[in-house]
């Protein structure tokens, strides 16, 4: 054995290797970028249950020849083309150099697959740019342009799914690919949202119908978000993924994001579950500007008291209702309230108690590593992951300005028997929007108790972010 040859391979072979090749600083920022969520998750506490598992997917996925996710394998199952092409790295950092957009580099893959040179593609893009044309909008001109075959013509145009199924991506893949089914499938979301039910409860809510304006209000930050990053020039699916981040739901901004645009997973979780840690701060400035500090101190009155029948015939009837007014929210809608009404039977406690602890604590784990496994460094470092993390910001600050806005007008129209600063409580974050709307109702006055108040909001908002992400799916989906 020629020992020198033997250190040799196993030198070039190495992930620290991988750092000198093309694009490997990129992985390093990334790296980085791991240690400082690891250090939000476990120094500052910023949702440690989920963000400490981004953040070590995040490390993961960016280590050289660790092997354990492959970007390329998802990308040949949403779009129709060979694996082994799309996950040739070292053509796609040398398409990076020439700065393709994502849909030249897909058609880059699809041509080279199909046996044609670099010089070939380039000249229809030299083409495309001189006429002033669109890949998207001129993918005919590939025929005559360029000389390319009609079947990538096709392929690109169509954009039919792939020929890898989960079974290859199971064979094939490494041990993030293998749990990222979870999320690609809808699983883990789901079966969050079980656990969420299981621990909610719906009797403020119940008690105070009206909350529910508070929660749909809340939702202004979405579409806020939404309309905005379409100017931004986003595709509207992907404008639709970073508006949900204004709903204040992690698993829902998940489960949007892998149906509508599962490229941007990655900066869109690791955007909303930061947020979500930081309402306290975004929240607090906002609403003391946006209330007196007569309304701050408006004491409510206690509600009234929510019988079991009540609390085991709303799952049920929301369920109905929700989901046949709008199909596509069944299974955020369904999983939600099944879990509640587990809560609330009497006669499922242990279904209930496993929804709330052990399941939760499972599909928790796979979630949070699989989603920061999506966050690859040659994808995720980009002017658009800093247009989401902008957008991100503003949606939470116009949901919670949505919902105090509702909670003002409830509070003229009640003759100033409701604090509006319940409203703010209308973003999804459970509970810790509530928790906000007590500490500054405390604030202005210390006899001041509105967290029981501002959990009827809270929980409207539970539903609310799920009904605007069934809304946005069955627009663009």
């Amino acid at each position: 054995m020629d020992i020198l040859q033997t250190l040799s391979k196993l030198a070039t072979e190495s992930g620290f290797a991988g750092f000198f090749a093309a694009g490997g600083w990129k992985n390093l920022i990334m790296i980085a970028l791991a240690c400082v969520l690891l250090y939000l998750g476990i120094g500052k506490k910023f949702e440690p249950l989920l963000l400490v598992g981004i953040a070590f997917g995040v490390l993961l996925t960016n280590i050289p020849g660790a092997g354990l996710y492959h970007m390329g394998m998802w990308d040949a199952y949403v779009y129709e083309c060979p694996y082994d092409a799309v996950n040739d790295y070292a053509l796609y950092n040398g398409t990076e150099e020439r700065g393709y957009t994502q849909e030249e580099y897909y058609y880059y893959v699809f041509a080279r697959a199909c046996g044609h040179t670099t010089e070939e593609i380039e000249a229809y893009f030299d083409t495309l740019a001189e006429k002033g044309g669109d890949i998207n909008a001129d993918t005919q001109a590939l025929a005559g342009s360029a000389n390319l075959d009609q079947d990538v013509v096709t392929a690109i145009d169509s954009k039919l799914k792939a020929e890898l199924s989960f079974t290859d991506i199971i064979h094939l893949g490494g041990l993030l690919d293998i749990l990222y089914i979870g999320v690609k499938a809808g699983v883990y979301p789901c079966l969050i949202f079980i656990g969420v039910g299981a621990m909610t409860d719906f009797g403020p809510l119940i008690a105070r119908p009206s909350s529910m304006l508070m929660g749909a209000a809340a939702q202004m930050g979405v579409f806020f978000a939404f309309f905005g990053a379409c100017l931004l020039g986003f595709a509207g699916n992907v404008a639709a993924s970073i508006g949900i981040i204004g709903g204040a739901d992690g698993p829902t901004a998940i489960y949007l994001t892998t149906k509508l645009a599962p490229a941007f997973l990655g900066p869109i979780a690791i955007a909303a579950y930061s947020y979500m840690a930081l309402i306290p701060m975004i929240q607090k400035p906002l609403m003391r500007a946006l209330t007196t500090e007569k309304e701050r101190k408006v004491k409510m009155e206690q509600a009234r008291n929510v019988s079991k029948v009540e609390k085991i015939v709303f799952p049920i009837a929301v369920s109905t209702f929700v989901i046949l007014l709008i199909p596509s929210t069944a299974p955020l809608i369904g999983c939600l309230m099944f879990g509640n009404l587990l809560k609330e039977t009497g006669v499922t406690e242990r279904l209930s108690d496993t929804a709330q602890n052990a399941l939760m604590n499972i599909v928790t784990l796979f979630l949070g590593i699989s989603v920061g496994a999506t966050t690859v460094a040659a994808r995720f470092l980009s002017l658009q992951t800093l247009m989401i993390v902008v957008l991100g910001v503003i949606a939470f600050m116009f949901s919670t300005i949505g919902g105090l806005l509702m909670g003002k007008i409830m509070y003229k129209v009640s003759g100033g028997r409701i604090n509006p600063l319940i409203g703010s409580a209308g973003v999804s974050a459970v509970p810790m929007a509530a928790r906000v709307s007590q500490d500054v109702g405390r604030e202005a006055n210390p006899n001041n108790f509105l967290l029981m108040h501002a959990m009827g909001p809270n929980v409207a908002g539970v539903i609310g972010s799920a009904i605007a992400a069934g809304f946005l799916l069955a627009v663009f989906g």
